[in-house]
């Protein structure tokens, strides 16, 4: 498991400058936090300040959008979870915010948020993504979230994944803090 920090959408990205000190910090977490009791500290000893300065302006950057979040990132492949399904729901869009909270918190969700549908052809519009050793330990979770919407539901649909994406956190485009560029990679 690692830990990324995520840029927020990039256009907005773009047009945040960064003075020195960010710049330096963002290069230096870009593969990822070090997996560490105080990564704030591991991190400021890497740029010449405390972990408390470099936490705060982590969390400054967060505030101003130029990262979207910090998350640790497992690698359910590794961990021996092959089966990962994105499992679609039409519910009542004026349920959709409890029920989003309520499947949320049920074990083995490890993503859950709200899309627009697209009508006709798309009619879900709760997402949540699922994680088993085989595909029946998915189709279980599935069953519990399908008893858990009771009258809201409609349909739901189990979109397994079929290769594993590369996800990276922020990059910058130089590896110089004093000619690096606030372009962030897209890849993910």
């Amino acid at each position: 498991m690692s830990a990324f920090i995520y840029p927020s959408d990039t256009r907005e990205a773009d047009a945040i400058r960064l003075d020195e000190q960010d710049r330096a910090i963002v290069l230096a977490t870009q593969e990822g936090l070090p997996l560490v009791s105080d990564p704030w500290s591991a991190v400021g000893a890497q740029v010449g300040m405390s972990g408390d300065e470099v936490l705060s302006r982590m969390q400054a950057m967060l505030e101003r959008g130029v990262i979207r979040r910090i998350a640790a990132v497992p690698n359910h492949y590794r961990l021996g979870y092959v089966a990962n399904g994105m499992t679609v729901w039409d519910v009542a869009d004026a349920d959709i915010e409890r029920l989003g909270r309520t499947i949320a918190s049920i074990e083995g969700v490890s993503h859950c948020y709200q899309r627009p549908r697209h009508l006709p052809h798309w009619p879900y519009n709760l997402f949540a993504m699922l994680h088993g050793r085989k595909r029946e330990d998915v189709e279980q979770q599935t069953q519990v979230i399908r008893d858990s919407l009771g009258e809201a539901y409609r349909d739901h649909r189990i979109l397994y994944s079929t290769r594993i994406l590369k996800k990276t956190g922020l990059r910058l485009t130089a590896a110089n803090p004093q000619t690096a560029s606030t372009e962030t990679d897209a890849r993910g």
